[in-house]
């Protein structure tokens, strides 16, 4: 029997979810760039080059990164939950009772998650 098989559990069954986040955050990295493409290759062909560049302008600066952003975050997210897991594990096969620790990765993850969300929203409501 495994010690303490409850709080590797437990330990596990949060990597796990770290890693599902991570992959769905990257999925929809890789789904703005497609998205983006697709609309550029769509404003070119059906529009002309006159509206093309109407359309282009309105995807802007930020619709050529905010996939690759989002793709580079899911990667960082899956470094995280692994540094994280394996971190917590260690610290749970060790025999000395640990102080709970501050949670500032979390805290700093969360925050970039809430300043990306607030900006490319006001980029899609205010942005030209």
């Amino acid at each position: 029997m495994i010690a303490q098989y409850s709080d590797h559990a437990a330990n596990e069954r949060t990597f796990l979810a770290w890693i599902r986040t991570a992959i769905a955050v990257i999925a929809l990295g890789f789904f703005i760039e497609k998205f983006n493409l697709f609309m550029l290759t769509l404003a070119n062909a059906a529009l002309g080059e006159a509206h093309g560049s109407q359309t282009a302008r309105l995807l802007g600066r930020i619709g050529r990164y905010d996939g690759l952003v989002l793709i580079c975050g899911g990667l960082a997210l899956v470094l995280l939950a692994t540094i994280r897991f394996v971190r917590t594990a260690r610290l749970l096969d060790e025999a000395q009772v640990h102080s709970a620790r501050s949670v500032r990765a979390e805290l700093i993850m969360s925050g970039c998650l809430v300043l990306i969300v607030t900006s490319y929203s006001f980029y899609l409501a205010f942005g030209s």
